[in-house]
C-alpha cells in the first residue's frame, strides 16, 4: 500500500519538481534536422536551456512557444535553447512540426545514451538550465511559464 501511495503522489507531484544542482552538464553529439552534429560544447560560455520533449508531449508542445521568445529576447544577449526531441519520427515528423512552431533554436535528435548522462529522463518535457560555466543550476520536470524560465535566465545573464 505504501509503494502505490509513494507512487501516486510522485506521479501528480512530478510535474511541479524543479530540482537544484551544481554539476557539470555532460557533452554529448547528437544530429540536428540537416544532418549535421551538434555538441552542447559548441555553446561553451552561453546560458543555456536544454530542454527534452516530443512533439506527441502536450505540455511540451505548450512550452515551445515561451522558448521560442525566450530565444528571439535573450539570444544576443548569451542565451541559447537546444531542444531535444525525443521522438521516434526523426527529422519526417519533427521538420513540419518546427517550420508550424517557428522554432529558432536548434533540434536535436536525442537518443537514450544522452538521457542516461542527465540522469534519466523521466517524464517529458525536461528541462535544464546550465550557467556560462556548463553547469547545470536547475532541473525542471513538467510544464512551466515562460515567466519561470525568463527569471533564471536573466539572473544567470545578470539582467535583473
Amino acid at each position: 500500500m505504501r509503494k502505490i501511495l509513494v507512487g501516486f503522489v510522485l506521479l501528480f507531484a512530478l510535474p511541479y519538481l524543479a530540482f537544484s544542482q551544481e554539476k557539470q552538464a555532460a557533452n554529448f553529439a547528437l544530429k540536428d534536422l540537416q544532418g549535421k552534429t551538434v555538441k552542447l560544447s559548441d555553446f561553451q560560455g552561453k546560458v543555456i536551456i536544454l530542454d527534452f520533449w516530443a512533439t506527441w508531449c502536450p505540455p511540451c508542445r505548450k512550452e515551445i512557444p515561451h522558448f521560442v521568445a525566450l530565444q528571439k529576447e535573450y539570444g544576443e544577449k548569451g542565451l541559447q535553447v537546444i531542444g531535444i526531441s525525443l521522438d521516434r519520427g526523426g527529422v519526417r515528423v519533427l521538420k513540419p512540426f518546427a517550420r508550424k512552431y517557428k522554432i529558432n533554436y536548434p533540434i536535436l535528435l536525442g537518443n537514450s545514451e544522452v538521457g542516461k548522462k542527465y540522469g534519466g529522463i523521466v517524464g517529458i518535457p525536461t528541462t535544464f538550465i546550465i550557467n556560462q560555466k556548463g553547469e547545470i543550476v536547475k532541473k525542471f520536470i513538467g510544464y512551466r511559464e515562460k515567466a519561470i524560465f525568463e527569471s533564471e535566465v536573466k539572473k544567470l545573464l545578470n539582467l535583473d
